[in-house]
């Protein structure tokens, strides 16, 4: 990415593919080895759309591809990988690159040691801002955030079962060190990480 530019556009989605639902689900596992192959930048905005992508427009209002109380969409996705860290930008389908150079050794570490975070060649990191979704819920809205938490994370895992890749849900991380390297600001708090990338061979799902 260009350093002078703000934001990218990433590669338009594709809304087909040979992989059907069930063939998705079937195959997906929880898998913590990965191989060096970099993912580009296609099959990163597909991951990002699959997850928070915008899917329709009713008016100006746009709906995304999880479902959300109240269409009041809490969560922020952000990416780590070897470039840096990137917010993904919905409304656009854009990226945008808020800390350059290799965290991932970092995010490990901040993830109590699970080397695999290391090793992924992406990690999506869902992130939720409570107070757009208190404001109308209250406390309860916590939970609802959760809940969406949980919808765009399985999104995600069966899209990559369809680009061919790997993946494992990660909740067992220190929140205040994970939120440092992914520079949020104070009302955003980080509640799943998805290391994924190509399997490795040989390698065993669990």
């Amino acid at each position: 990415m260009d350093k002078k530019e703000k934001n990218m556009k990433l590669p338009a989605p594709s809304f087909k593919s040979g992989t059907s639902v069930e063939e998705a689900i079937l195959k997906r596992r929880s898998m913590r080895s990965f191989s060096n192959t970099r993912l580009n930048w296609q099959q990163i905005g597909q991951l990002l759309w699959a997850g928070q992508g915008i899917t329709a427009k009713k008016g100006n209002f746009p709906f995304r591809a999880a479902p959300s109380a109240g269409a009041l969409y809490p969560m922020e996705t952000f990416v780590v990988m070897e470039k840096g860290i990137y917010q993904y930008l919905p409304q656009n389908h854009e990226i945008r690159n808020i800390a350059s150079g290799d965290k991932r050794m970092e995010l490990s570490k901040a993830a109590f040691g699970q080397s695999f975070i290391d090793q992924a060649p992406v990690t999506i990191a869902l992130c939720a801002v409570y107070s757009r979704i208190t404001g109308k819920y209250g406390k309860r809205g916590i939970r609802y955030a959760h809940i969406e938490a949980g919808h765009i994370a399985q999104n995600i895992h069966l899209q990559a079962i369809s680009l061919g890749l790997v993946s494992v849900p990660v909740g067992a991380f220190d929140d205040k060190a994970t939120a440092g390297i992914l520079n949020l600001p104070d009302d955003c708090v980080p509640l799943y990480l998805l290391p994924l990338g190509f399997p490795q061979k040989g390698k065993e799902s669990q």
